[in-house]
């Protein structure tokens, strides 16, 4: 009997599928920023607490960067709590601050729910005429992200988000994404963590909160497959039962299958470690891939920036993930 191959279906998942035609592609990557650049505000998911939106603010003032707000940022959907303002307002919003010519990037203020409800009321065509630029978000963004590569074709920054206590309370978070803006180039190595599985990989990063890439199978323009890239996961305050659904959904649509390595970030709220490892572990293991944990991109108070739609390296044995150009061009 002939021992299975290293993509040999995990149990669970069916035992055989038509290949995705085309692995992760390389994307379009955003130039960097320079002093006195405008950088514009939005809030594509939940409500936006003011006094952090302005502390925020001022901290990107403090980077010679000039920010703009958008007109709905502050917005509350007036039935649904969980919202900054409508879904049309939210998805112009986006629109209209990445389509500025006068505009070098585009920040959220944070995170929530809410990206999955517009992300198709956004003018996908006018963005990518636009040509990339920085955007930054992760959490709820993830579903943005996934649009940006999928629907225009650009790089984007897995990074934080304005408003939130880890930008505004954690130096390290702050300096890694002003590093990556500024001067990429001194950042191709976002994070280090430790072997899960062991090995090294080659492909193009993507991925994010893993809720959202679940939630994001079988939508119109979902990515079909992530196959020959290097998959970034995280999530927060889902239980370890919870995680095995989310994870277990992704192997058996085989939106897995073929992918080159997995890089693993934060798991905050998601219960004892030691149990979410092992799940981690029983799940993601059997794809005979390098899988690379602790490298505390996402919910972290100290999490990294780490760009999305670029070549990279994954070194399990080392516990590196380095990209072979800098995030932005």
């Amino acid at each position: 009997m002939t021992a299975p191959g290293p993509h040999a279906p995990v149990p669970g998942s069916p035992a055989a599928r038509p290949a995705a035609p085309v692995d992760v592609p390389a994307l379009a990557r955003p130039g960097r920023l320079r002093p006195g650049d405008r950088i514009a505000v939005v809030a594509p998911s939940g409500p936006v607490p003011e006094e952090r939106l302005r502390a925020g603010l001022d901290l990107l003032r403090g980077w010679d960067l000039e920010p703009v707000v958008a007109p709905h940022v502050l917005d509350a959907h007036a039935a649904l709590g969980h919202l900054a303002g409508t879904d049309e307002t939210r998805a112009r919003d986006l629109t209209e601050a990445y389509t500025d010519p006068s505009v070098a990037a585009v920040v959220c203020a944070r995170g929530g729910y809410g990206a999955q409800r517009m992300v198709d009321l956004v003018d996908w065509r006018a963005i990518r005429a636009a040509g990339p630029k920085p955007f930054i978000g992760y959490s709820d963004v993830t579903a943005l992200h996934e649009a940006f590569a999928v629907r225009a074709g650009f790089a984007t920054l897995h990074g934080p988000m304005i408003a939130t206590a880890a930008f505004l309370g954690e130096p390290r978070t702050r300096e890694s994404l002003r590093a990556t803006l500024f001067a990429p180039e001194t950042v191709r190595v976002p994070a280090t963590g430790t072997p899960l599985v062991p090995g090294r990989a080659a492909g193009v990063t993507l991925g994010g909160c893993a809720s959202l890439l679940a939630a994001d199978l079988g939508t119109p323009h979902a990515r079909p497959s992530a196959r020959g890239g290097l998959l970034l996961l995280e999530d927060v305050g889902e239980e370890p039962y919870r995680l095995d659904r989310i994870l277990t959904q992704l192997l058996r649509s085989g939106w897995l299958d073929g992918v080159a390595g997995i890089a693993l970030g934060s798991w905050e709220e998601c219960g004892p470690y030691e149990e979410v490892r092992a799940l981690l572990a029983d799940r993601l293991g059997g794809l005979g891939v390098p899988v690379v944990e602790g490298l505390g991109f996402g919910h972290d108070p100290a999490a990294p920036t780490v760009p999305l739609g670029v070549p990279a390296v994954l070194d399990a044995d080392a516990g590196t993930l380095a990209l072979d150009v800098p995030a932005l061009a």
